[in-house]
Formats: C-alpha cells, sequence, structure tokens
C-alpha cells in the first residue's frame, strides 16, 4: 500500500494559485462555459462563466489577503471540499468551498458555505459592495 500524498488534481492546484494571486484570466480559463456557482449568500445558484468568474472575484477580494488560509482538505476523483479561515472586519470567518470538475481539469461547479452567522452577515454586505463596484 503506497501512503505517499499525492499531488492535489490541476483544478485544485489552479484554484490555489488563483485564490492567492486573483488572476482574473486564469480564473476564466480554470471555469467551465457552463460552470454553476452557488453562494452562501445569494438564494439561486448562479450558472455561467460570466457571473461566476464576478463572484469568485469578489469573494476573493473579500475574504483574501494576509488572514486567508486553507487549513484541510478532501479530495475526491473529480470534486474536492477545501476548508477555509480567514477574518474580515475582526471576525473569524470560517467555512468551505465544494469544488467540482470536468475531465478536462475545468470547474463545472463551486459552493461556498460559511460559519457562523455573523461572519455571513458581513459576507453579504462586504459581496453587496463588491459587486456593485
Amino acid at each position: 500500500m503506497d501512503n505517499a500524498k499525492q499531488s492535489p488534481p490541476a483544478a485544485i492546484r489552479n484554484w490555489h494559485e488563483i485564490a492567492r494571486t486573483g488572476d482574473r484570466l486564469a480564473l476564466d480559463a480554470l471555469l467551465a462555459q457552463d460552470v454553476v456557482f452557488e453562494s452562501p449568500v445569494v438564494y439561486t445558484p448562479q450558472r455561467g462563466k460570466a457571473i461566476t468568474a464576478t463572484y469568485l472575484s469578489a469573494a476573493i477580494a473579500v475574504l483574501g489577503g494576509a488572514e486567508f488560509r486553507y487549513v484541510a482538505e478532501w479530495i475526491g476523483a473529480n470534486s474536492a471540499v477545501l476548508e477555509f479561515v480567514t477574518i474580515v472586519d475582526g471576525i473569524e470567518i470560517n467555512g468551505v468551498d465544494i469544488i467540482g470538475w470536468t475531465a478536462d481539469e475545468q470547474i463545472d461547479r463551486f459552493k461556498v458555505m460559511v460559519r457562523p452567522l455573523k461572519a455571513i452577515q458581513i459576507l453579504h454586505q462586504k459581496m453587496a459592495a463588491a459587486l456593485s463596484r
């Protein structure tokens, strides 16, 4: 039995780089045309590359920075759960990104879940401001 840790799939490696850099061109290349994005602050799933890229870019701007870090990963054949923590306005935010990808390593599903309630409230406020810019 081989217990060596395997490298994450390209979709996850690329997502980590985009989360670190905010590279919008790389994000556009990583997302499938028919990607579905589910946000903790938007009731309905958002469908399509353009709207998903807009939401993810805003989320990187709001949540990213020196405090943001992924603390755990669970990776399957074509999906992964990435747990993150960050601090926004003095509130610790804990959440997960649930990411699925196609055979050609493009993200086709992206769901974000966040806790606690106060974090969701701050995230909602900050995302609304970022998206209105």
